[in-house]
């Protein structure tokens, strides 16, 4: 009988190579620490660079290396020091449509689709077409059969961790999926990168 590492391993693989025909890089990697060197190899010192909220960067030390090591500009900090209610269209623009958008998904189908859901979809246009460049760090755990299972990943699973994470925040009652954005391919080569990770990262 193979071993379930060596199954995790062909999967990986089998999705990346799905991701790939869809017009989407795919890289494997072993573990966060490995995971993160790949993300600092892709994106040139100096680039502009937006970090979305993501509890898989957090975990992994992404998000810290591009808020506070002077490597980059940082857009997430340049907006979080503006006035929400005078520049909030600046604000806007600065996150639609950054040089380098990463963050991570919520599934991943075995066909090469990805799912990514939202309450504001404040990451959404980025992800979509705004950025130059997108990377996306998906932990093992989101990858799904297919939408359907997709959808129910979403809804019974990031759905109520979002919303604890959204309470200690924001001291709200919850989060919400208001809008939902599905890859099914990408038209612009090397636009986007997957960093399929093989451990448990996010939600």
């Amino acid at each position: 009988m193979r071993k379930k590492d060596e199954l995790v391993l062909e999967y990986l693989q089998k999705t990346a190579n799905a991701l790939k025909a869809n017009g989407i890089d795919a890289y494997i990697a072993e573990n966060g620490e490995d995971a993160k060197n790949k993300v600092l190899e892709l994106i040139p010192n100096g680039a502009e660079v937006m970090n979305m909220t993501s509890a898989t960067l957090d975990k992994i030390g992404v998000s810290k290396e591009i808020d506070e090591s002077g490597r980059f500009v940082a857009l997430r900090k340049r907006i979080y020091a503006m006035d929400r209610n005078t520049q909030q269209r600046e604000m806007q623009k600065l996150g639609s449509a950054p040089d380098w958008a990463v963050g991570s998904v919520h599934a991943v189908t075995q066909d090469g689709k990805v799912m990514i859901a939202s309450a504001t979809g404040s990451q959404l246009p980025a992800y979509a077409y705004g950025a130059g460049k997108v990377i996306w760090v998906v932990g093992k755990q989101k990858l799904v059969k297919d939408t359907d299972e997709g959808l129910k990943r979403i809804y019974e699973h990031s759905l109520p961790l979002e919303s604890e994470r959204a309470r200690k925040a924001y001291g709200v009652p919850g989060s919400s999926v208001n809008k939902i954005l599905i890859i099914n391919k990408e038209v612009m080569p090397g636009r986007i990168t997957i960093i399929l990770v093989n451990e448990e990262l996010g939600y």
